[in-house]
């Protein structure tokens, strides 16, 4: 038996949810809240980004990558963010789809991780 697939609507709810967390969150609230100056406009993109993601919609256009390493995050603060992430994605969604789409935040967190900690590498070798 196929099971249903998460909805858009789901995706809204969790990205909303979620992001009210962050935003208050004492480790990384900080960290989003001086780099987002449009919340809604960010939390728009971050839908059309899970709608491709989870949908395969192709709505997102940009390079998560790019803009996460920019970021001044530490693997603490990836820990922080799957936590919630997961935390929220249990609370607001079906156990089948918040496990699916909370096995996807982590390997995503794992390629964020990874690019970083090359980043760090080649700026240290190139010193």
């Amino acid at each position: 038996m196929e099971t249903e697939k998460i909805t858009e609507e789901e995706i809204s709810l969790l990205v909303d949810r979620f992001y009210a967390k962050v935003r208050l969150d004492d480790e990384i609230g900080p960290i989003f809240n001086a780099i987002v100056g449009d919340w809604p406009h960010h939390l728009a993109k971050l839908k059309d980004f899970w709608s491709s993601v989870l949908l395969t919609t192709g709505r997102y256009k940009g390079h998560p990558m790019l803009a996460h390493l920019q970021l001044p995050l530490d693997p603490q603060h990836f820990h922080r963010w799957l936590t919630l992430f997961e935390q929220t994605a249990n609370e607001t969604l079906s156990p089948i789809h918040a496990a699916e789409i909370v096995e996807k935040s982590y390997r995503i967190a794992e390629n964020f991780q990874a690019a970083k900690a090359y980043m760090r590498e080649a700026l240290a070798s190139a010193d």
